[in-house]
């Protein structure tokens, strides 16, 4: 009984030591891996917030450019909508 002891313990400890170095390492590479991981995720470079910025403008100006198309044809139409603002300037005479 002690030998099957004797023989299995160094068995485990190898187990055991191996893991314990294995969570060692994982906890010092950990805060290595995190850092570079909130970098990446954080920073984007010029070119992309420029690009993405562009869109923006672009589809609110694409926006504003319907809403006066369609601001025109309403008050061509004769049928404005109260907060239309046509401007109708005054017969000279």
């Amino acid at each position: 009984m002690k030998r099957a002891l004797l023989l299995v313990l160094p068995l485990l400890s190898g187990c055991v030591v191996g893991t314990v170095a294995k969570t060692a390492v994982d906890v010092v590479t950990l805060p290595v891996k995190v850092a570079s991981a909130g970098v990446d995720a954080v920073t984007t470079s010029q070119k992309e917030a420029d690009e993405k910025r562009g869109r923006e403008l672009r589809k609110q100006d694409e926006l504003r450019g319907r809403e006066a198309r369609e601001m025109q044809r309403r008050c061509a139409e004769r049928r404005p909508l109260p907060n239309d603002n046509c401007y109708v300037p005054p017969v000279q005479r």
